[in-house]
This record gives C-alpha cells, sequence and structure tokens, in this order.
C-alpha cells in the first residue's frame, strides 16, 4: 500500500522538489542540534513590503512540505540584519533630516522618524512582526544586534579572524581595485561615535579576535571582535549566520545568486556546509522595475488586504516562484478568483493532487470549504453596473440570483463584497470610460434585447442567456465573438474585460440589463 509520504515525494509542486533536498541532506537522520532549521532574512532599512512577506510565506510552504515527508523537528527563524548601517535616507518616510543625521550609524541606533519605537530598526521589526503574527506565522524573530552583543557569534567570530587571509581571496577578486584596498570581512564600530566604519583592518591577534583599525579622528583602535564590537560585511555576515545558527534553507531573491556563491565559500571555509537555496525571481511593480523597499514603490502589505484577502497573497506567492511577476494593483481580482477556484477543486481531488494543489500548501492541509455563488470578478462588475457602494444592495441582486443567499448563509461572500467595494472605488471608477456602440454592435445589442425579452422566467440561468449573447453576436455577422464580448464590456460597463456576460447579466438580471442596453444605446451611459 502507497504511504502518505511516498505520494508527497511523488508531488511536483515546488515546495516538496525544496523539502526533498533538504531530507537528501541528512539521508532521513537528524542533525546534531536536533531539528532542521529554516531561516528567512530581512533588512530593516525600509519599511516591510510584499517581497519581504513573499519569502516567509514561502519558506513556511517548504517547512510545512518537509513535516510531511520526515518527523525531524523544524523550526523557522526570521532573521533581521538590524545592526548594519544606515547608508542612505528611504524617501517614503517622515522625518528625513531626523535620520540624515544618523547615517552610518546601526539600525538600532537610529532614531525612530515615526516617533513609535526606541528606534529605526525596532520599528520595522515591529512591523514586521506584527504582521507574520496577523497572518498565524509559526516563526522565532531574531535581532542581528541582540546576536551579535549576546556572544552568539562569538565563536563563529574567531573562526572568521583565524581564516581571515582565506576568506579576503574569496572576496578580493569580485571587488574594484579601489575597494579592494579597504575591504575588511569586519566592520568595526566605533567606541566614539557609535558609527558602522568600513576602513581597512589589520588582524593583530587571530586566536583572541584582536584587531586594529584607524578611527574617524585618525587614530589606531585595537578591539576584540566579539560582543557586538564589529559586525560583518555583508556576504560574511550571510555566511557567518549560516554557521553560527547551523541553518539549512533559506531562499533568496535572484538579484542575490552572486551573493549566494560567495557566502556559501565562506561557509565551506569556516568548516560547514551551506544551506539548502531557493532562487528565486524578483517581484516588479507596474512599470516593471523591481520593488524597493527604499523607494516604496509596488504594493504594501496592508495596501493588498484593503483589496483582498491574505489567502490570495499567499497563492500569489506560491505560483511560480522561479518566474518574476508584476505586484500592482491589477493582479488582484486574479488571484482572489483563482483561490477559491482551487479551493474548490480539493475537496473534490485525491490525495496525489491535494499535494500539487495550491490550496493545500496555502491552508498547511487544513483546507476550508467555502460555498460561493458568485466570483470575485463577477461582484466587481455588479459593483460596477449598480454603482452599489454598500453590501445591502449587492445582496438584494445575489438574493434574486441564489434563493436564500445572505451575509449568514454566504459568510466569505459577505467579506469579498467589502473588498469588492473597495477595488471599484479605488481602481475601477476612476478608469471607467464608457464608449458608443458601433453599427454592427448596435445590430447585435438590439438583437440581444430582443432575444432577453424573450426568454421566461425558468430560462434565466447563465448558460441559458450566454446562449443568447453568442447568438446576438452571430445575428450581427461578428466574425470573432471575442470582438462582440469584448464591445458589451466597454459599451455596458465601462471596462475593457471581464467574467461571461451570462453570468453577469444572470447577477444582475435580465430586466436591469435590457435597460442598461437601452441606455447605451440612447448615448446615455458614453455621455
Amino acid at each position: 500500500m502507497t504511504s502518505n509520504i511516498d505520494i508527497a515525494l511523488s508531488a511536483n509542486a515546488w515546495p516538496f522538489k525544496e523539502a526533498e533536498k533538504i531530507v537528501k541532506r541528512y539521508k532521513g537522520k537528524t542533525p546534531e542540534k536536533g531539528y532542521i532549521l529554516f531561516e528567512t532574512g530581512y533588512g530593516p532599512s525600509g519599511l516591510p513590503h510584499l517581497g519581504t512577506f513573499g519569502e516567509v510565506a514561502r519558506t513556511t510552504m517548504v517547512m510545512r512540505a518537509f513535516q510531511e515527508i520526515s518527523d525531524i523537528p523544524t523550526r523557522l527563524f526570521c532573521f533581521s540584519d538590524d545592526m548594519d548601517g544606515l547608508r542612505k535616507v528611504p524617501t517614503n518616510v517622515p522625518n528625513q533630516e531626523l535620520l540624515a543625521k544618523a547615517l552610518n550609524k546601526p539600525l538600532t541606533q537610529v532614531p525612530d522618524p515615526f516617533g513609535t519605537h526606541p528606534s529605526f530598526g525596532a520599528h520595522n521589526n515591529a512591523r514586521l512582526c506584527a504582521f507574520l503574527d496577523q497572518f498565524g506565522f509559526k516563526y522565532e524573530f531574531f535581532s542581528a544586534t541582540d546576536c551579535y552583543k549576546n556572544g552568539m557569534f562569538d565563536k563563529t567570530l574567531l573562526k572568521i579572524c583565524q581564516n581571515y587571509d582565506k576568506i579576503l581571496k574569496v572576496m578580493l577578486p569580485t571587488l574594484g581595485e579601489e575597494r579592494q584596498q579597504t575591504y575588511s570581512p569586519f566592520l568595526p564600530v566605533c567606541l566614539d561615535t557609535g558609527n558602522v566604519l568600513q576602513v581597512p583592518v589589520r588582524v593583530e591577534d587571530p586566536e583572541q579576535g584582536i584587531i586594529s583599525y584607524e578611527n574617524e579622528a585618525g587614530k589606531r583602535v585595537e578591539t576584540l571582535i566579539t560582543g557586538g564590537k564589529v559586525k560583518c560585511q555583508w556576504k560574511v555576515d550571510w555566511a557567518m549566520r549560516w554557521v553560527a545558527l547551523g541553518v539549512d534553507y533559506e531562499m533568496s531573491g535572484k538579484d542575490l545568486d552572486e551573493s549566494v556563491k560567495l557566502s556559501a565559500a565562506i561557509c565551506r571555509i569556516l568548516g560547514t556546509n551551506p544551506p539548502e537555496n531557493l532562487s528565486y525571481e524578483l517581484f516588479l511593480d507596474e512599470h516593471g522595475k523591481k520593488i524597493s523597499k527604499s523607494k516604496g514603490n509596488g504594493l504594501s502589505i496592508e495596501e493588498w488586504l484593503t483589496y483582498a484577502s491574505p489567502e490570495s497573497l499567499s497563492l500569489y506567492m506560491f505560483q511560480a516562484p522561479r518566474k518574476a511577476k508584476r505586484l500592482y494593483f491589477d493582479v488582484i481580482p486574479k488571484a482572489m478568483d483563482e483561490y477559491y477556484t482551487f479551493v474548490a477543486k480539493f475537496h473534490e481531488q485525491e490525495l496525489a493532487d491535494q499535494f500539487n494543489n495550491p490550496a493545500w500548501h496555502i491552508h498547511s492541509g487544513n483546507v476550508p470549504t467555502y460555498k460561493l455563488p458568485v466570483s470575485f470578478a463577477l461582484l466587481l462588475n455588479l459593483v460596477s453596473a449598480a454603482n452599489a457602494g454598500d453590501k445591502e444592495t449587492l445582496w438584494g441582486f445575489v438574493e434574486r440570483y441564489a434563493e436564500g443567499a445572505n451575509a449568514e448563509t454566504f459568510p466569505e461572500l459577505d467579506r469579498l463584497m467589502g473588498y469588492a467595494i473597495r477595488y471599484y472605488e479605488d481602481f475601477v471608477k476612476p478608469t471607467k470610460a464608457f464608449r458608443l456602440p458601433t453599427e454592427q454592435e448596435t445590430k447585435a445589442f438590439n438583437s440581444l434585447v430582443e432575444r432577453l425579452s424573450a426568454l421566461s422566467a425558468s430560462e434565466t440561468d447563465a448558460e441559458v442567456i450566454m446562449s443568447e449573447v453568442y447568438s446576438a453576436g452571430k445575428d450581427a455577422d461578428f466574425e470573432n465573438l471575442r470582438d462582440w464580448f469584448k464591445a458589451c464590456y466597454e459599451v455596458l460597463l465601462g471596462q475593457s474585460q471581464g467574467p461571461r456576460m451570462g453570468g453577469f447579466i444572470a447577477l444582475y438580471g435580465v430586466g436591469e440589463t435590457i435597460a442598461l442596453i437601452q441606455e447605451a444605446l440612447a448615448g446615455k451611459l458614453a455621455a
């Protein structure tokens, strides 16, 4: 008899393929530390964005897939590089001058421009954790500042000091000639100013971890590398963290592929195998440019959740991680409807297909059951046609379409209505542009009015109506019926596309649609 583990191992879903890499890493044996460590990193120099959330969501999906095929305990660390020096002022935060005065200081020593936390780093860390907690992620938060200062990294820092020249041989060829003259794996934290310095360093005693450097005042200073007195340069820092914490899996954006290679080489110099890695493609904004925390382009976590459900966001993160995708408002409606389609299919599938269904990975195997008589796309068009600014009006239409439908019998649809109203008001309504029908389209609309008027009360389901929409287009000699459907959206709804017209008319109402067509033919909609 085939076991659930065997079925999961044969799944094609990418989280299971990633999880299988970890199984092979230890050949089924528990590592000495007693668990498999998944890690995701966060640079709190800017506010968290959906790319940050996506990394945690995707890593969680891999961890959950691993739990399905192995009984080795797991942990997930969300690590914040909050000891980095602030190198530039983000453009999307208040009190720019306040931050400008704190350039080069560790982020946990930079004042909070929002005035709500002890530091800018603490503020951004809190923003990240608040959302992850809200979403229900199971993780342990780690601060670089705390780890450096409490000695957690000391043993590995000493290893770096003892292998200083070997690490330089890895790093220097990747740098420009001028940078080679000043580069050091260690960045001293100046005792006088508190700044994170990028200065040449000389190793005085590798065994004791003593280095020297020239401070900002030109004075030669000796310091230990332990206890938070230095932090490491980025690529060395990443490798150091992998070794010190024993990281087994960490994914990263494609823009960090070279960093992964260099950090992996340093990791091996320090006597440890680097973690398994997934290189994912980057999210792009509406203009096809990479999303940046400091620029604040693209979508924020809060913005997506204003117009769509958290589950739709998880689906968007699940789909095609190795493919670059636009992360902007116009992707939301499709993500919403696809999520509910996958959930509906899940409960009709065999286990093998369930493991490949995104809903399994979004809900860690515990997929809910929803009853939705109306899609999100249909709701948007209903809001548009009815100018419905409240749920009560929408429920009036839906109840005619699905007898007994209300917020109590369809609570999930009630939630979707709130998203649809907000999305329509902010993104559809401002861009609506009605036009007059052409002569051929007028002929088709007149035919459609006649056909709809002839329908009996028992013939108003979506499939029957869609057949009449097709026939009306044929009556007007449309060679490509897609042109006819597009005309329906543009003339009646002021939009370039939408769901099947049969479903919309059945929901909106035959009589209401006839009146809408007559207004369009009279030029009132395009006026």
